[in-house]
């Protein structure tokens, strides 16, 4: 094979990840039966992989050689973590993180990636299943990879823009520009990508009540063939694709089996029943009520009413859209054989709040620190980094989400990539933390009252 096929490839293999930060977001409409067994889904997400090989075992072995240490550390594999905002596996893996598993290829056993690179986390030294990483830099992780494998850098656009977010939508539309209507192999066709729509992936258990998913709404929360555009592999063939339908359905059953984490701190009761009164008045309407008559409305706010930033909304083309609808994807019908509609609304998803107090940071883009700063959009932070370790000493209880340290300015071009994304800059696109002023009219005590109550959730 030539070089620059070899380079085309490993570019698409490289992509295909980052979808998995998106695709997983399925649900059922209330009263649809499950089509799958989460028993076999938990078995088909956690011990095969989906992908071929994407580096070499000797890449993993070597990658601290990049890190520019001298010796290999005694710790590297605690250090390969941080270092990437990867978390511990809490089941067979090899000592290989959540995310990343052994395959073998034509060269013999490699590794590979797979979804919870994106929808794993921990909090407090318990890795969770389901919970968006907010830790993770995407970008760090290939390059410095496939650095170790001998190759300059070959991502077709930054998968990360800054530290815990990625390029997902990105990534999707960029995938579908090499497949036709029937995921045959093409060349590229023109679809403009929109690499800055910053998407922080959202947690597993809340897509059991949606009735549509994604960040915008815009696809029938019942699909399993939305589950499976990450495999779009150049390596994976039409035949192949359409084969694991049936196993992504069992996927989409274990993902609809997960609960939220409780809250494992101390809740001042009184306070967060007052809280509850509040947050009936002010949020139950977007939100919904919770508890066992608990109804969630699945409500998109149009963009002009929610005012949070543009790009995620507006970023997918239509000429990409319309692709989608006419392939294998777009195909797929309920139960009653009726089409699953792309939707094509500009606005936000009002999600679910069960479990919130794990989720930080918030609004689609994770640009707001914690819930307090939800509601109070004049004191949220314009330029700010963390330590994006998830440790209980990093966890802001008050606040409800993670602790954070404002700074004057974004670091400059002198600065490492590494580094600089470390830093959330709001002035940059796909990054504005304005909108959602709707806790703005509240006092201090409403918002702590509030947000003892959403301790409960």
């Amino acid at each position: 094979m030539q070089m620059v096929g070899k380079r085309w490839i490993i570019a698409v293999n490289a992509a295909v990840c980052i979808v998995g930060g998106l695709v997983y977001e399925a649900s059922v409409l209330a009263g649809d039966e499950r089509r799958g067994d989460p028993q076999r889904g938990r078995a088909a997400l956690l011990e095969r992989a989906y992908l071929p090989v994407a580096w070499s075992e000797q890449a993993y072995q070597n990658v601290w050689k990049i890190w520019g240490l001298k010796e290999k550390p005694a710790n590297f594999e605690a250090l390969f973590r941080e270092r990437y905002g990867l978390h511990p596996a809490p089941y067979p893996n090899d000592g290989l993180p959540m995310g990343l598993r052994y395959t073998r290829g034509l060269l013999g056993r490699g590794i590979t990636n797979d979804c919870l690179l994106c929808h794993a986390s921990s909090l407090f030294g318990q890795s969770i299943i389901g919970l968006g990483n907010a830790s993770l830099d995407m970008q760090a992780l290939y390059e410095e990879l496939f650095a170790a494998e001998g190759i300059r850098r070959i991502v077709p656009f930054p998968f990360t823009q800054v530290r815990g977010t990625t390029e997902g939508a990105s990534m999707a539309v960029y995938l579908l520009r090499f497949r036709d209507e029937e995921l045959r192999i093409v060349p590229p066709q023109d679809f403009p990508i929109t690499p800055s729509m910053c998407e922080d992936a959202p947690a597993w258990w809340l897509l059991k009540k949606k009735k549509t998913m994604y960040h915008t709404g815009s696809t029938d929360a019942r699909s399993v063939r939305s589950l499976m555009q990450f495999v779009l592999n150049p390596l994976n063939g039409p035949e192949y694709i359409q084969s694991l339908e049936s196993t992504f359905a069992d996927i989409q059953a274990f993902i609809l089996s997960l609960e939220p984490p409780r809250y494992p701190f101390e809740i001042d009761r009184a306070l967060a029943a007052k809280g509850q009164a509040l947050f009936e008045k002010h949020c139950a309407r977007c939100h919904g009520t919770y508890g066992p008559r608990g109804v969630y409305p699945n409500r998109v706010i149009p963009l002009e009413e929610i005012g949070t930033d543009p790009l995620r909304a507006k970023g997918i083309p239509d000429a990409a859209k319309r692709h989608y609808v006419r392939s294998w994807f777009g195909r797929e019908r309920d139960a009653s054989g009726q089409p699953m509609i792309l939707r094509d609304e500009i606005g936000y998803q009002a999600p679910p709040l069960d479990g919130v107090w794990a989720t930080a940071p918030y609004f689609h883009n994770g640009s707001v620190p914690t819930v307090y700063h939800v509601l109070n959009s004049k004191a949220r932070p314009k330029i700010f980094t963390r330590s994006f370790r998830t440790n209980v000493e990093d966890y802001d209880p008050v606040r409800l989400g993670w602790k954070f340290r404002e700074l004057d300015r974004a670091p400059g071009p002198e600065v490492p990539a590494l580094e600089r994304r470390k830093v959330y800059d709001t002035s940059q696109p796909g990054r504005s933390n304005a909108g959602h002023t709707y806790g703005d009219q509240l006092t201090d005590a409403e918002r702590f009252a509030i947000i003892e109550y959403l301790k409960t959730l």
